[in-house]
């Protein structure tokens, strides 16, 4: 069930840069938050607040450019927070 006043989106990248996106979304302090939903694929779930989204959309396409991260469907089953 998806949290009033929150956002998702989700990437599916290299295992590797799970990481760069989790410190570089700690860097903005509070800005969005980075969840690993399936290690193995590098499956993630970004979250943020509704307020924040314009920050977040420039973020989240200039990293998706600079990397080559592609953004998916979210997965059938999203386990809860």
């Amino acid at each position: 069930m998806p949290h009033p006043g929150m956002k998702r989106r989700y990437y599916q990248m290299p295992k590797a840069e799970i990481a760069y996106l989790r410190y570089t979304l700690e860097s903005y302090d509070g800005l969005a938050y980075q969840r690993t939903l399936d290690s193995a694929s590098g499956l993630v779930e970004v979250l943020w607040p509704v307020e924040r989204t314009v920050d977040v959309d420039a973020l989240l396409a200039a990293l998706s450019e600079e990397l080559g991260w592609q953004e998916v469907d979210p997965p059938e089953v999203v386990p809860p927070i």
